[in-house]
């Protein structure tokens, strides 16, 4: 056993000079006290129980503000140790964020759609470490590569079509998750660019992209989400309100299937929910490169049972006052 903050346990000083003090007012006489005539009567009958018990809630009390000064430190234990299997994978989601995901062709949209499946995905893979990219019309990092699932979920909650400036600037989506793993020492590395357009912005082709993902030996999984139809419902602003008209569905999936052929990995086409669903959990099953790493320390927290004796303890003192001593602490 050890302690997080060794140098709170001076304060075990304070219970220490309490006790000091206690014994300096029995011995000094100077506690509340009733002058009387002769005191045969008490030394004939010998040390009463009371006088015994009477130091007992004392006693428990600084029992108790020992305890919790003990607590306070923060006792851990690191006895036990663990290895554990990780799939040594480093994945970053490349979204598509321009207003095209709001159509309506995937319930409720596109890119509620493509959030939720992918907030299901990541909870599949709690050991690998994940980020996002966003891209429309430019392109930034919505959260870098982290094991911290809690922190990678809210931030894909909080992806929206009104982040950036409008636009489908693949090639920029692509560089920008790239870089955020080139340096990466992961067994494998994986991007998932997701978007339902046409590449038309960006200071970066999606070929050139590609090629540096390539370099890097970094593998493109490439999904287009959008109807097979010729058009998909589409909210529009218009000046009696939003109203649903239909829009062209333009995605480029010869370029898609470029960039993932170009990679080693794969191009898939979401046409529904569904689909989407079914594309996460192919790509989770083909990224499987299972290594077991050394072993580190298993820390328990020991500071839980330390303060519950406190507590006894006080109840303790309580009940003696109440029910045997009969008076308030």
């Amino acid at each position: 056993m050890f302690f997080e903050y060794p140098k709170l346990l001076w304060l075990l000083a304070i219970p220490a000079l309490l006790v000091l003090h206690y014994i300096y007012l029995e011995v000094s006489g100077k506690r509340p006290h009733l002058r009387v005539s002769t005191i045969t009567p008490w030394t004939l009958k010998g040390r009463s129980f009371m006088s015994v018990v009477r130091h007992i809630p004392f006693i428990l009390r600084i029992f108790a503000l020992s305890m919790i000064v003990v607590a306070i430190a923060r006792p851990r234990s690191s006895e036990e140790m663990e290895r554990v299997d990780t799939e040594g994978i480093d994945i970053v989601l490349a979204m598509d964020v321009s207003t095209s995901m709001l159509a309506r062709d995937l319930v409720p949209d596109r890119l509620s759609a493509s959030k939720d499946i992918a907030i299901e995905f990541i909870a599949q893979r709690p050991t690998d470490r994940m980020g996002i990219v966003v891209f429309a019309g430019e392109s930034f990092t919505q959260c870098p590569l982290t094991t911290d699932r809690a922190t990678l979920i809210n931030l894909m909650k909080e992806v929206q079509t009104d982040l950036i400036e409008d636009g489908t600037a693949i090639g920029n989506g692509l560089a920008t998750a790239v870089a955020r793993m080139k340096d990466s020492d992961a067994k494998s590395r994986v991007v998932i660019l997701l978007t339902d357009g046409v590449n038309n912005r960006g200071e970066i082709s999606p070929q050139m992209a590609a090629e540096i993902a390539k370099t890097y030996g970094i593998r493109v999984y490439t999904i287009g989400v959008g109807t097979d139809n010729e058009t998909a419902p589409y909210p529009v602003m218009t000046p009696w309100g939003v109203e649903i008209q239909n829009v062209k569905v333009e995605i480029d999936e010869a370029l898609l299937s470029e960039i993932a052929e170009s990679t080693g990995g794969r191009y898939f086409r979401a046409t529904d929910n569904t689909k989407l669903a079914e594309i996460y959990s192919e790509i989770n099953k083909m990224e499987k490169a299972r290594t077991t790493v050394d072993s580190f320390p298993v820390y328990k927290e020991l500071f839980g049972k330390y303060a519950l004796m406190a507590l006894l303890a006080i109840l303790l003192g309580l009940m003696f006052n109440w029910f045997v001593i009969r008076r308030l602490p």
